[in-house]
């Protein structure tokens, strides 16, 4: 993997080829990313799918913000937080969950 880590709003996240990135679409260089379960090749189109994958290795569901759907890894200082809205997941909630779960997830060109 190989780009620049760029810190923006709190968030630090790898941009593969800087200046290329549409943060709407989430679209790099004209390729579209996905994220996706390596052990099923599974690519996640909703948060059930993701939420089903993090409960069954380890993370759990918290629910004090409204507006975020967040897991807990116990043992860990891990959090991911991603928008409530599934239209709204991005490449760098993407990367955030590939970077705390290396081995199960990936992220992939469509």
């Amino acid at each position: 993997m190989s780009g620049v880590w760029v810190f923006k709003n709190g968030v630090v996240r790898l941009v593969e080829n800087p200046g290329t990135e549409s943060v709407e679409t989430g679209r790099t260089g004209g390729q579209r990313k996905v994220l996706v379960h390596v052990h099923t090749n599974q690519v996640i189109s909703c948060y059930d799918e993701l939420e089903r994958i993090l409960l069954g290795i380890g993370w759990e569901r918290y629910y004090d913000d409204p507006d975020l759907l967040q897991f807990h890894k116990r043992a860990t200082v891990h959090l991911i937080s991603l928008p409530k809205d599934f239209r709204k997941f991005k490449l760098m909630h993407m990367y955030d969950i590939v970077v705390k779960n290396r081995s199960i997830f990936e992220v992939r060109d469509i």
